[in-house]
Protein backbone atom coordinates (compact mmCIF):
# COMPACT_ATOMS: atom_id res chain seq x y z
CA UNK A 1 0.00 0.00 0.00
CA UNK A 2 1.87 3.55 -1.25
CA UNK A 3 2.44 5.69 1.87
CA UNK A 4 0.10 8.98 2.03
CA UNK A 5 1.20 12.84 3.19
CA UNK A 6 -1.33 11.57 6.22
CA UNK A 7 0.81 8.74 7.00
CA UNK A 8 3.82 10.75 7.08
CA UNK A 9 1.68 13.18 9.13
CA UNK A 10 0.74 10.91 11.59
CA UNK A 11 4.40 9.30 11.75
CA UNK A 12 5.91 12.76 12.95
CA UNK A 13 3.29 13.05 15.18
CA UNK A 14 4.08 9.25 17.00
CA UNK A 15 7.64 10.66 17.08
CA UNK A 16 6.42 14.04 18.70
CA UNK A 17 4.01 12.47 21.00
CA UNK A 18 7.27 9.44 22.15
CA UNK A 19 10.05 12.20 22.55
CA UNK A 20 7.56 14.23 25.15
CA UNK A 21 6.39 10.77 26.45
CA UNK A 22 10.08 10.16 27.49
CA UNK A 23 10.56 13.51 29.13
CA UNK A 24 7.66 12.81 31.20
CA UNK A 25 8.89 9.51 32.08
CA UNK A 26 12.25 11.21 33.25
CA UNK A 27 10.38 13.72 35.67
CA UNK A 28 8.19 11.20 37.42
CA UNK A 29 10.70 7.95 37.20
CA UNK A 30 13.65 9.18 36.81
CA UNK A 31 16.28 7.78 34.20
CA UNK A 32 15.58 4.31 34.21
CA UNK A 33 11.40 5.03 33.52
CA UNK A 34 12.88 7.20 30.59
CA UNK A 35 15.02 4.51 29.66
CA UNK A 36 11.91 1.99 29.57
CA UNK A 37 9.55 4.46 27.47
CA UNK A 38 12.68 5.50 25.23
CA UNK A 39 12.63 1.68 24.34
CA UNK A 40 8.87 1.72 23.55
CA UNK A 41 8.96 4.57 21.34
CA UNK A 42 12.35 3.37 19.63
CA UNK A 43 11.39 -0.16 18.60
CA UNK A 44 7.62 1.37 17.63
CA UNK A 45 8.97 4.04 15.47
CA UNK A 46 12.49 3.34 14.33
CA UNK A 47 12.97 0.17 11.98
CA UNK A 48 16.32 -1.38 13.99
CA UNK A 49 15.08 -4.79 13.38
CA UNK A 50 14.99 -4.41 9.39
CA UNK A 51 18.69 -3.69 9.58
CA UNK A 52 20.97 -0.72 10.07
CA UNK A 53 19.03 2.93 10.98
CA UNK A 54 20.62 5.75 9.06
CA UNK A 55 20.78 7.81 12.26
CA UNK A 56 22.16 10.90 12.53
CA UNK A 57 21.07 12.66 16.05
CA UNK A 58 20.85 16.75 15.90
CA UNK A 59 24.25 16.92 18.63
CA UNK A 60 25.93 14.11 18.37
CA UNK A 61 29.49 14.21 17.26
CA UNK A 62 33.55 12.57 16.91
CA UNK A 63 33.09 8.60 16.39
CA UNK A 64 29.82 8.48 17.49
CA UNK A 65 28.22 11.15 15.34
CA UNK A 66 25.97 8.08 13.67
CA UNK A 67 23.84 5.85 15.21
CA UNK A 68 22.94 2.63 13.27
CA UNK A 69 22.45 1.03 16.21
CA UNK A 70 19.28 0.63 18.82
CA UNK A 71 21.33 0.88 21.81
CA UNK A 72 23.09 4.48 20.18
CA UNK A 73 19.73 5.63 19.73
CA UNK A 74 18.86 4.64 23.44
CA UNK A 75 21.94 6.29 24.55
CA UNK A 76 21.29 9.40 22.33
CA UNK A 77 17.69 10.38 23.77
CA UNK A 78 18.02 9.24 27.33
CA UNK A 79 21.96 8.83 28.24
CA UNK A 80 23.54 7.42 30.98
CA UNK A 81 25.43 4.99 29.00
CA UNK A 82 28.84 4.16 29.51
CA UNK A 83 29.35 3.02 25.96
CA UNK A 84 28.20 6.63 24.82
CA UNK A 85 30.07 8.75 27.42
CA UNK A 86 29.13 11.98 25.86
CA UNK A 87 25.45 11.80 25.36
CA UNK A 88 23.36 13.53 27.97
CA UNK A 89 19.96 12.27 27.29
CA UNK A 90 18.36 14.66 24.35
CA UNK A 91 14.98 13.57 25.42
CA UNK A 92 15.06 14.65 29.00
CA UNK A 93 15.05 18.42 28.06
CA UNK A 94 11.69 18.26 29.67
CA UNK A 95 9.79 18.84 26.27
CA UNK A 96 6.29 19.85 26.35
CA UNK A 97 5.27 20.38 22.50
CA UNK A 98 6.61 19.83 18.93
CA UNK A 99 5.20 21.36 16.07
CA UNK A 100 6.35 20.60 12.38
CA UNK A 101 6.48 22.44 9.30
CA UNK A 102 6.91 20.17 6.19
CA UNK A 103 9.54 21.53 3.22
CA UNK A 104 9.05 18.49 1.09
CA UNK A 105 8.18 15.24 0.68
CA UNK A 106 8.66 12.66 -1.72
CA UNK A 107 6.81 8.87 -1.10
CA UNK A 108 7.85 5.76 -4.00
CA UNK A 109 5.28 3.08 -2.74
CA UNK A 110 5.94 1.96 0.68
CA UNK A 111 9.07 3.77 1.14
CA UNK A 112 8.84 7.66 1.96
CA UNK A 113 11.15 10.52 2.84
CA UNK A 114 10.09 14.07 4.84
CA UNK A 115 12.35 17.23 5.35
CA UNK A 116 11.35 20.07 7.17
CA UNK A 117 11.62 21.81 10.17
CA UNK A 118 10.62 21.04 13.94
CA UNK A 119 10.37 23.35 16.75
CA UNK A 120 10.70 21.96 20.22
CA UNK A 121 9.20 24.07 23.36
CA UNK A 122 10.71 22.59 26.79
CA UNK A 123 8.01 23.47 29.99
CA UNK A 124 10.35 26.56 30.79
CA UNK A 125 9.01 28.03 26.63
CA UNK A 126 12.65 27.43 25.69
CA UNK A 127 12.33 26.99 22.30
CA UNK A 128 14.83 24.58 20.32
CA UNK A 129 14.66 24.69 16.18
CA UNK A 130 15.90 21.19 14.27
CA UNK A 131 15.99 20.64 10.80
CA UNK A 132 15.39 17.07 10.01
CA UNK A 133 14.90 14.09 7.23
CA UNK A 134 13.09 10.89 7.78
CA UNK A 135 13.01 8.17 6.04
CA UNK A 136 10.15 5.81 5.97
CA UNK A 137 9.69 2.60 5.42
CA UNK A 138 5.87 0.81 5.40
CA UNK A 139 6.13 -2.39 7.41
CA UNK A 140 4.39 -5.32 6.77
CA UNK A 141 1.59 -4.71 9.32
CA UNK A 142 0.80 -1.59 7.87
CA UNK A 143 2.61 1.22 9.94
CA UNK A 144 5.61 3.42 9.14
CA UNK A 145 9.18 2.92 10.41
CA UNK A 146 11.88 4.90 10.38
CA UNK A 147 15.31 4.51 8.68
CA UNK A 148 16.74 7.89 7.92
CA UNK A 149 16.86 10.31 10.80
CA UNK A 150 19.35 13.55 9.74
CA UNK A 151 18.47 16.27 12.35
CA UNK A 152 20.96 19.58 12.27
CA UNK A 153 20.99 22.62 13.87
CA UNK A 154 19.63 25.78 11.53
CA UNK A 155 22.74 27.48 10.08
CA UNK A 156 22.71 31.18 11.24
CA UNK A 157 24.70 33.85 9.58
Amino acid sequence: MTITEADLEVARQAWSDGLIAISQAHETSGVEGARSVAERVIDDAYGYDLGPVLFKPTMASGDQTFRPTRAGAISYFVGDDPAFPYDSGFALNRWCNVDSTTAASFVDGNVAMWMGRMVLTNDQGEVTTVDKSFGYRRETGGGLRIVLHHSSLPYER
